[in-house]
């Protein structure tokens, strides 16, 4: 098809449930993307923190091509290997329990949420406290525990047990807790709401609270998981352990999965019969994502990670002594972002323009993750590119 055709095709035919911006990409591979004119990016969040390996790693490629040829689905009333190796490989990496698989992180966190609630049910205990800023998901349950009510916007009313407290703020959770109150959830770093860290204090007397009021500690690692903050998940830096967390994302290194990965302690909670996704698991998604941990493992991305995570952070801080308009640099491992005084669109824009993918997330917080393999040398060139956005920019405001 093309381009005009292509348009014309999404402009007809499918719902305009997203802000597009007018490109085509074609190919990807590593962290770069190429578009139908053959242009070249360098992708600086690729897929929206899926392509953790990058764009078509070798690894997850070829575990796909294996794959597809011998068995793609079957129902999940029969058994097959894949996905019990995957459920081995995320538990090696997590803690001693057992996995529920499905296919986005919506879908996980509608499971985290039914497994609280049977947990809770036996004391009539129902409800829910989550994070302002968050956010689980586009279903009504995860919009619902999404704590930013431009996403809840006419879709109410929404489920009455799910309330928020302000991320961070121990004594503002504390004063939430009733004696209806069964679980506890939150992203170890709030992603789409401005790549905001949770505090190591914060989060070790979360788990000292519901070890003590027997609450559910739920993490959303949707995101932070599989590498992206430099350790397989994100728990890992705060010396605790959830009772059960939610994947998505780059487990599949570009195809569709979720898990709920819940403590053996709470494994028993979700019965036969209790809970279901027709796809998840399937053998083909399932070899994928063994493929994902073996690039992980085999190429030390999590070393690099640790490596790269800091020298971005670095690059990003020079940024900031040189330009008035960015206000902090935060972040953890290879999920960092720039909050500035103005709006971040314009700098997205240009960046794109010159051939760098980042994001913009909350309005004014640029949000760059590259892949967990990303070199030294990418990251120099995207801090080019980057820094000639932020100068051509102020050179716009100052002529406007």
């Amino acid at each position: 098809m093309r381009k005009q055709e292509i348009f014309d095709s999404y402009q007809n035919h499918i719902l305009s449930t997203y802000t597009r911006t007018p490109l085509i990409f074609v190919k990807g591979k590593g962290s770069t993307l190429i578009d139908i004119d053959g242009k070249k990016y360098l992708d600086f969040f690729p897929g929206w923190g899926v392509n953790n390996v990058g764009h078509c790693h070798p690894k997850v490629m070829s575990a796909v091509r294996d794959q597809i040829g011998t068995l793609i689905h079957i129902p999940n009333n029969f058994y097959h290997p894949n996905q019990a190796k995957l459920a081995q490989e995320i538990i090696r990496h997590s803690f001693p329990g057992k996995v529920f698989f499905c296919n986005s992180g919506a879908e996980a966190c509608e499971g985290a949420i039914k497994l609280a609630r049977a947990y809770g049910h036996p004391q009539g205990r129902y409800e829910i406290i989550a994070m302002e800023k968050s956010f689980h998901g586009r279903t009504v349950g995860a919009v619902t525990a999404t704590g930013q009510p431009k996403y809840q916007e006419g879709f109410g009313p929404l489920f009455p047990f799910i309330k928020h407290v302000p991320f961070n703020d121990l004594n503002a959770l504390t004063a939430a807790i009733t004696d209806k109150t069964v679980a506890i959830l939150l992203e170890p770093v709030q992603g789409e709401g401005g790549i905001n860290v949770a505090e190591k204090i914060y989060i070790q007397k979360l788990r000292q609270i519901c070890d003590e009021k027997k609450i559910l500690l739920i993490f959303d690692e949707v995101q932070t998981g599989i590498g992206r903050t430099g350790e397989m998940f994100a728990f890992k830096h705060y010396g605790v352990i959830p009772d059960a967390m939610t994947l998505a994302k780059a487990l599949g290194g570009g195809l569709p999965i979720g898990a709920l990965v819940v403590k053996n302690e709470y494994a028993q909670v979700l019965r036969p019969g209790m809970h279901a996704s027709t796809f998840g698991g399937s053998p083909l998604i399932c070899k994928a994502s063994l493929g994902v941990f073996k690039a992980i493992d085999s190429e030390k991305m999590l070393k690099n990670a640790r490596t790269m995570g800091p020298y971005l952070f670095g690059r990003l801080q020079n940024l900031k002594q040189k330009f008035d308009c960015i206000l902090e640099v935060r972040g953890l491992g290879l999920m960092i972002g720039m909050e500035l005084k103005v709006q971040g669109k314009d700098v997205v824009d240009e960046c794109l323009r010159r051939g760098l993918i980042i994001n913009c997330t909350q309005g004014n917080v640029l949000r760059i993750m590259p892949a967990l393999n990303v070199t030294k040398k990418q990251i120099d060139k995207a801090l080019y590119i980057l820094e000639g956005a932020f100068e051509a920019v102020g050179k716009n405001e100052t002529r406007s």
